[in-house]
């Protein structure tokens, strides 16, 4: 799915899923608060990515392709209540590699 900068998935605005206090350092030292977003696609299915903010405003915050496709928004946010800091490693990696 492609997000145009005011985030939007294909003419639906997304939601903020869950906010986690797992903060996430970068090797130039910068911390990263975690959040899962998603958003209604086309079809009606749910999909769900990650999106790390920097602690310094003036840089970009960092966001997965979609990790997750879920049948409706109680399922995506069952999915984002699941995920531990191992994966938000993970996923930090992916989309620090987009950038």
């Amino acid at each position: 799915m492609l997000r145009n900068q005011s985030n939007e998935v294909q003419g639906s605005m997304t939601e903020k899923i869950e906010k986690y206090s797992t903060v996430l350092r970068d090797q130039d030292g910068i911390t990263y608060e975690v959040a899962a977003f998603g958003g209604t696609m086309p079809d009606g299915l749910w999909e769900g990515w990650l999106e790390f903010s920097p602690s310094e405003s003036e840089l970009p915050v960092l966001r997965t392709d979609r990790e997750t496709t879920q049948p409706n928004r109680k399922a995506l946010e069952y999915w984002a209540t699941g995920l531990e800091p191992l994966y938000f490693e993970g996923a930090f990696a992916r989309a620090h590699t987009k950038h």
